[in-house]
């Protein structure tokens, strides 16, 4: 979302594969048990693809499964309320709201607060437009406080 950087292509590139590698040892039904079993002790989509990753040798689920690890979510009912990129935004939002509580002269932190409420209402937007949040959903500050608190707990 970063619209000022638009050169450089120092980044590693996945390999063009359809299918899943040879040497894998999970099937795609042990790879989805995995998954609703590290989802439902509280792990979101991202670090679940990481867990998978690092201690298990799974390096993407999608060649395995043919769908990505939302999808397995949503089909089992997992999946989170709000989408995780945009839960991290409003956590981020939270922390910075409580450090300018403490030091309201911060005015870095200010603007760093506006630009990050910003992506949330450009996330939020794009989310109602797809229909993963419901129309009528709106980004509080307040509420979002709450939220993350209670999520966290």
């Amino acid at each position: 979302m970063n619209k000022k950087r638009d050169k450089g292509k120092s980044h590693s590139t996945r390999p063009p594969r359809t299918g899943p590698p040879r040497w894998l040892k999970w099937s795609p039904e042990e790879v989805e048990a995995l998954i609703v079993e590290l989802a439902k002790k509280g792990y979101g989509p991202s670090m679940i693809g990481i867990i998978l990753r690092d201690q298990y040798g799974i390096p993407l689920v999608k060649p395995i499964l043919g769908k990505k690890i939302t999808q397995v979510l949503e089909e089992h009912g997992l999946l989170p309320p709000i989408p995780e990129d945009l839960f991290n935004l409003m956590k981020r939002a939270v922390n910075l709201m409580r450090h300018l509580e403490e030091h309201p002269k911060d005015y870095h932190s200010k603007r760093g607060l506006m630009e990050i409420e910003s992506k949330i209402r450009r996330l939020v937007k794009y989310y109602k437009r797809v229909g993963k949040l419901p129309p009528d959903w709106e980004y509080d500050p307040e509420r979002a406080k709450l939220l993350v608190s209670s999520a966290l707990q």
